[in-house]
């Protein structure tokens, strides 16, 4: 019974990807999202990359899309462990959690952590 334990290259890897997404999410949210300036410009009609991605951000939290979908990837890796899985469940979950979804997403973390304890798939 072997578990589905990332090998260190992999850890490595994750790493990256949650730390990279979680720069990210605090990127959007402390500069483009609680920012009264940025607010306010985009408010006005400014018509930049900042604004965009600060309505489509808004738009996503709003709904718990960054929940919903970090608790579907893993319970869908819980369900089947790939490392593949993990990382994006990763990074929605990061996400989620600085960007207003944070139960959604700590029950996702949380999922990830269960499917550490897992039997790694079986090689057809």
């Amino acid at each position: 019974m072997k578990l589905f334990l990332p090998s260190a290259r992999a850890t490595n890897v994750l790493l990256i990807v949650g730390f990279a997404a979680l720069g990210y999410a605090l990127y959007i949210r402390y500069l483009a999202i609680e920012q009264s300036a940025v607010g306010l410009a985009c408010g006005a009609g400014l018509d930049t990359w900042l604004c965009l991605t600060r309505k489509t951000a808004t738009t996503l939290f709003q709904n718990s899309v960054f929940g919903i979908a970090a608790l579907a990837v893993a319970a869908i890796n819980l369900l089947r462990p790939s490392l593949l899985l993990f990382a994006v469940a990763l990074a929605l979950a990061c996400i989620g959690v600085v960007l207003y979804n944070v139960v959604l997403s700590s029950l996702a973390i949380g999922l990830l952590i269960l499917s550490l304890a897992r039997r790694e798939p079986e090689q057809a």
